[in-house]
């Protein structure tokens, strides 16, 4: 039986709205051509929320062509025309953003009042300042030679791939449509299989506020078939990923097929150094904001803390009252509830593996350990907030992302054994101190190896500051006018003045 192109939600806070199923290729929502389609999982019940179809390569054959053509006249609109239209993006996002709170929570698990809506707030964010630079690309006069005329402008690369994650569906998108269509690109975007939901809802919004067709595209679909065809595809010029580093890699191999431009933001082990003058009450309020937060769901999260050795007990004993007093666990609906389900089961067996794998190695557990099978919690996907202390740099806890609500604690004596333990592992996303002493500060920020480096905060990301890593957490940047120059490539054009060779 053919799956319609959209169902009546009544969401669990009472919301009701319709939600498409289709792939939106051209300002419309179709069916995919095989009639594939692939289930939504509610993690927080284990129950179908719905489902969506899937894009394979003739869907994306069809969606990049409609992207392709409608390039020619977008890459012509004004930059003040295409700010207008994200500022009306923005706009809408703004009337609609408790509604657009609830069906991220719902298609990912996010606790609505303490994430999901606030991430909402990012996307208007997102918008509005890329909406500011659309206009305001320029190049450059390169005054050398009297007998020449050198100037650079700056222009799209045209069809953009473009591949989000599970634990940021709208964010994630937003980073990546609003510097894109700013600098005039046109794009065609696969979510994630496992949370589909959100932003086929706001494909719509592209449409609603004057888009033109085949500009903003967007497909539901498996990263080995949808993933996979779009980086193939020989009209693919510019291609951004967010994911894992596993599958990083392999997009950028796949990408050599036409050498395509590539932005990879990847996995993440970020190290939280608290030396022996930290302001110990802010120290652990970022901590655990570092890694409970989004359920640790957070490429970037601090997942191992380094604490010096003459506060480790005290640092530790400090951190388990406050998660066990402000984390507390629930469904997305709950106004109390701030750690959430992991997104998928395939994800919270992941995690409890890696619990597992921590207890085995002889880490010490301070707290949690276990999944929460208390109550409605039992029927989803809920990993209860995890401290793992004595940790040892060999573990496979401290140098593998777990990707949960999970931290793993070591303690060191001196700066130089910090840096050690912090630089240790291949990724190099994110990265904190928490010190009172601004000389030293600044001194180990110059020695990590990360993108990041925040003082005296955790994950304290802003839309003007640029997001990315070093080493295998990825390439290029995200945010900012960093982020901006990723979907622009520079011309250089000379006028000969002269008369002669």
């Amino acid at each position: 039986m053919s799956l319609p192109l959209s169902f009546e939600v009544t969401l669990p806070d009472g919301k009701k709205y319709e939600q498409p199923t289709g792939l939106f290729i051209n300002n419309e929502f179709v069916k995919s051509k095989s009639g594939k389609t692939i289930e939504s999982i509610n993690p927080a019940t284990s129950e179908v929320n719905g489902s969506v179809y899937v894009a394979e390569e003739e869907d994306v054959d069809i969606a990049v062509e409609a992207a392709s053509k409608a390039f020619k006249e977008w890459k012509k609109m004004t930059g003040v025309d295409r700010g207008n239209l994200l500022h009306k993006v923005a706009d809408v996002f703004q009337e609609q953003r408790d509604l657009l709170g609830s069906i991220e929570a719902w298609d990912s698990g996010k606790a609505k009042h303490t994430n999901a809506v606030f991430d909402i707030d990012e996307c208007i964010s997102v918008f509005r300042y890329y909406a500011g630079w659309a206009d305001k690309i320029s190049g450059k006069v390169i005054q050398n030679d009297p007998a020449k005329l050198a100037y650079t402008v700056h222009e799209p690369f045209g069809v953009c791939g473009q591949i989000i994650p599970w634990n940021y569906p709208l964010a994630m998108a937003a980073w990546k449509l609003a510097p894109a269509l700013a600098a005039g690109n046109v794009l065609v975007l696969k979510s994630s299989e496992i949370t589909p939901l959100s932003i086929l809802y706001v494909a719509k919004i592209f449409k609603d506020v004057g888009f033109p067709p085949g500009v903003v595209n967007i497909l539901s679909g498996l990263g080995a078939v949808c993933g996979k065809a779009l980086v193939l595809h020989p009209k693919v010029n510019k291609v951004a990923f967010t994911g894992s580093t596993v599958t990083g890699k392999l997009i950028q191999e796949l990408a050599a097929s036409n050498l395509k431009a590539v932005t990879l933001e990847c996995g993440g082990k970020s190290p939280l150094i608290v030396r022996e003058d930290a302001d110990l009450e802010q120290a652990v309020k970022w901590a655990a904001f570092g890694i409970m937060g989004n359920q640790g769901q957070v490429c970037s999260a601090t997942s191992r803390l380094y604490v010096h050795e003459k506060i480790y007990e005290e640092f530790l004993e400090k951190l388990a009252q406050h998660v066990k007093e402000e984390y507390k666990q629930g469904t997305m609906f709950q106004e109390e509830a701030v750690v959430g389900p992991s997104v998928s089961k395939q994800q919270f067996e992941k995690v409890l593996s890696y619990i597992d794998i921590g207890k085995k190695e002889g880490a010490r557990v301070v707290l949690g350990g276990d999944k929460n099978d208390e109550g409605q919690l039992a029927k989803g996907f809920f990993v209860k907030p995890t401290i793992f202390a004595d940790v040892k740099p060999t573990m496979k806890i401290v140098n593998e992302e777990i990707f949960g609500p999970v931290v793993v604690c070591g303690k060191f004596s001196t700066d130089e054994e910090a840096i050690k333990y912090a630089n240790q592992t291949e990724y190099g996303l994110g990265s904190s101190i928490f010190t009172k002493d601004i000389t030293a500060a600044h001194a180990m920020a110059s020695d990590l190896e990360a993108g990041m480096v925040w003082i005296n905060s955790s994950n304290d990301v802003g839309v003007h500051t640029p997001f990315g890593g070093v080493k295998m957490s990825g390439v290029g940047r995200e945010l900012g006018e960093y982020g901006l120059n990723m979907y622009t490539q520079a011309k250089a054009i000379t006028v000969n003045l002269g008369t002669t060779l």
